[in-house]
């Protein structure tokens, strides 16, 4: 049975710690939050996480924690078994992007090895054997993919991959077979929602191969207007060509946002100033809020960053309490079980907290006619 209680648990260091969305090491960006990319693989000769049996299972997890934990990039890491994780250690570690949900739904012989830095965390017995995955603040593809591809050949050397010469790596999903590259990227499109056009550019981005999602990936919403662009195809491409088509979607999205923010700024400035001094006040002095709700308002307060009203300091703030208002990061921080009433209660107390000593608002910025 999954843990309750909230003594000696297993994830506190990784709260604890300085990861790479909380205290990245250069400032974050405008309209992108995060790069990433993650590799599926599986072993030769043994079942499917979906199709073993759970003694299979386990043998697998062994094999592969300890291969992982050897990795020069992973030690001093964390490695957790997903059975001895309580629910909410399992929730948080969903919103710090370091597991799936799919992972939190599994059992025994499922587990994760993380990074120190939780820049690059490794789940085991997910739909497949590994999903290696590689995540950075901002825009660092190039980075990004010399880092997972230096881990997967080090993995390689030692656990047998399943490999076909026609196919490339095998995988549960036919979709993921070949490369078993996803790479995806965060990004925040405010003037894009607030100017009524995402749901062109999703369109626009699937005739092109690729998909938006929420912010937890498939079937999540996109609170806070954060949007992640990823590709579909993994067959019949090079890791290389993938990368590069996906940047090219990226690049233009990054300039219709810009350009449908210049837009609200010529031609509506006072409703835009409206929405962010609600929010930037809202945040200052509400009670209860929703994640939903916070989520929005951060936004604003991002936007309103990126427009010149507030110091460029404040945007590294912004992304960080994007992931501590999170329902699991307040409930993990209550240290006792609380609704969701008091999780409300408890969100509008720590935004208070945080943005209470914000630069007043500098709308000389806008051009108000």
């Amino acid at each position: 049975m999954p843990r309750t209680f909230y003594a000696n648990m297993q994830i506190q260091p990784l709260i604890d710690g300085r990861s790479e969305l909380t205290h990245a090491a250069e400032p974050p960006q405008e309209v992108i939050i995060s790069t990433r990319v993650r590799l599926a693989r599986n072993l030769q000769g043994h079942a499917f996480p979906g199709w073993a049996k759970a003694a299979q299972r386990r043998a697998v997890l062994s094999e592969c924690e300890e291969t992982i934990a050897g990795l020069a990039q992973m030690q001093k890491g964390a490695v957790l078994e997903i059975e001895n994780l309580s629910d909410l250690e399992k929730q948080v570690l969903v919103e710090r992007h370091l597991i799936s949900r799919e992972l939190s739904a599994h059992g025994a012989g499922s587990g994760v090895v993380v990074s120190p830095d939780q820049s690059t965390s490794i789940m085991i017995n997910e739909e497949d054997h590994l999903r290696i995955q590689v995540l950075r603040s901002g825009y660092h593809f190039n980075d990004i993919w010399n880092a997972i591809d230096a881990i997967d050949s080090s993995l390689e050397s030692s656990l047998n991959y399943a490999f076909s010469e026609n196919l490339g790596y095998l995988t549960a999903c036919p979709t993921n077979v070949g490369t078993g590259l996803r790479a995806s990227v965060m990004m925040h499109l405010p003037g894009l929602v607030l100017a009524n056009q995402m749901e062109k550019v999703v369109r626009a981005v699937n005739q092109l191969g690729m998909v938006v999602r929420g912010l937890f990936g498939e079937g999540s919403d996109a609170s806070g207007s954060l949007f992640q662009i990823s590709n579909q195809q993994t067959l019949g491409e090079s890791e290389q060509d993938i990368i590069r088509r996906l940047g090219i979607v990226i690049e233009t999205i990054k300039e219709q946002e810009i350009n449908a923010r210049l837009r609200l700024i010529e031609n509506e400035p006072e409703k835009l100033a409206d929405k962010i001094g609600r929010a930037y006040g809202i945040l200052q002095h509400g009670h209860v809020l929703s994640s939903s709700e916070a989520m929005n308002f951060l936004s604003l307060i991002r936007l309103a960053v990126d427009c010149g009203l507030l110091p460029v300091e404040q945007r590294a703030q912004v992304d960080r309490l994007f992931l501590e208002c999170q329902p699991g990061h307040i409930q993990f921080a209550a240290k006792e079980n609380i609704d969701s009433d008091g999780r409300d209660t408890a969100r509008a107390r720590m935004l208070r907290k945080e943005t209470g000593d914000m630069p007043s608002l500098n709308f000389d910025k806008l051009a108000f006619s």
